[in-house]
Order: C-alpha cells, then structure tokens, then sequence
C-alpha cells in the first residue's frame, strides 16, 4: 500500500535506472476494488471514483520523477469512459508520464476492469 493513498494497492516499482536523476521512472500501477458503497444508481463503480483514483495514480506518476517530493495539484483533468466497471472488479490503474517540466508535469492513464479497458485519462499537474 502507497502511504500517500492507503485506498489504493501499489504495484511492485522496479528501480531507477543509474543516473536517471528523477526522471526516469516506470509507469506508476494502482489498482483497487470497489465496495457497494461506491456504487452509482445503476449499480455500477461511481464514475467519480474512477476519476479520482486515476487523478491520485497520475499525480504520484508525476511526482516519481521529481529527485526531492514536491507537492501537485491538478490544473487539468480529462477522462474518456470506454465501458463499465463493476461493484467488485478489479480495477487497475496504469500510469505514464508524458512531459515533466520546471513547473507543469504531464500524465495519462489507462484504467482496466478485471482487464477489460474501462477508462483512460490525461491529467496536467503543477508542482508547487
């Protein structure tokens, strides 16, 4: 479990490679699986949910490529809905970084339910 996000299992990150400074991380994996309680009224896992862990996993993508923790805020978030998820399934956030820069950072997910592609995301973070 990520201490940032005890809602969220880590995947196991494999090491910076020497002299990567930062900048140079795997993608960054969480994944989860949601109780009843996070169900919309169709049944089905709240599509806020999904926005939120995969805003979370993005943002810690993100700051992975920072040499000393910086602090993120969202400045931009998209997300595209490819099918449902469901109470139960698991769900597994996939995570890139896609530029890290002075100020602005920027990240995309792929989100799988039981690997079924459910959600992708992209996500523009600052560092503060």
């Amino acid at each position: 479990m990520h201490p940032a996000a005890p809602h969220l299992v880590a995947a196991p990150v494999l090491p910076r490679p020497a002299g990567s400074a930062g900048r140079c991380a795997p993608p960054w994996r969480e994944s989860a699986r949601p109780a009843s309680r996070r169900a919309n009224a169709r049944g089905f896992a709240h599509g806020g949910l999904i926005t939120a862990l995969a805003d979370n996993a993005m943002g810690l993508s993100c700051g992975m490529q920072f040499a000393e923790p910086r602090s993120l805020v969202t400045v931009n978030l998209s997300i595209d809905f490819l099918s449902v998820a469901r109470i139960g399934q698991w769900l597994l956030f996939e995570t890139s970084f896609t530029k890290v820069g002075g100020t602005l950072c920027f990240a995309q997910a792929f989100v799988t339910a039981d690997g079924v592609a459910c959600a992708r995301a992209n996500a523009t973070f600052r560092a503060m």
